[in-house]
């Protein structure tokens, strides 16, 4: 199994974010994990995706109760 790995500026373009903004998250410790290797920011893309899952919501109570809550 490969593993995938995207870059700030990959991501920044998957969610339309500015990567000044998943700078600020980095900082903040919100967001997905990311490694840093040699001066530069990766994101595996299974930990995004288990963000991404971690986000889901069926309702706007539930995903207040996350944000509140994390």
């Amino acid at each position: 199994m490969e593993v995938v790995h995207l870059n700030q500026q990959q991501l920044a373009a998957r969610w339309h974010l500015s990567e000044a903004c998943l700078e600020r998250w980095r900082s903040e410790g919100i967001g997905p994990k990311f490694m840093k290797l040699k001066g530069r920011v990766l994101y595996r893309q299974v930990d995004i995706e288990a963000y991404e899952k971690s986000c889901l919501a069926t309702s706007t109570k539930t995903a207040e109760a996350q944000t509140s809550a994390g």
